[in-house]
């Protein structure tokens, strides 16, 4: 089985910096897990997907590119943003799929 490598954009490590001690362990767990196997749940595209922090009804946003095997985290926030961050996404595919596939 092949390893993923996760990547993270700007904005997500300064939002990362800014989150709580325990939101940070667990977003560095999940990366664990999804470098060995990349699973969550599906938002509108097979390669955009989101996992659920439980305690405080967040997720956590990435895109995967299963041909590169590599993962981009893009966003820690809660249910009720979700919204504004699958358009946000959506709009900026490009930039954020190129951002991915780059060196």
């Amino acid at each position: 089985m092949e390893i993923y490598t996760v990547y993270t954009t700007e904005t997500f490590d300064k939002l990362f910096n800014s989150l709580e001690k325990s939101e940070q362990n667990w977003i560095i767990k999940i990366k664990e897990r999804l470098e060995d196997h990349p699973a969550g749940k599906i938002l509108r595209y097979h390669w955009f997907r989101e996992k659920r922090y439980l305690r405080r009804n967040k997720r956590l946003y990435y895109l995967i590119d299963e041909e590169l095997k590599k993962i981009l985290l893009v966003s820690f926030a809660p249910k009720k943003d979700q919204h504004k961050i699958v358009e946000f996404v959506i709009q900026n595919m490009p930039e954020l799929l190129a951002y991915l596939r780059g060196p």
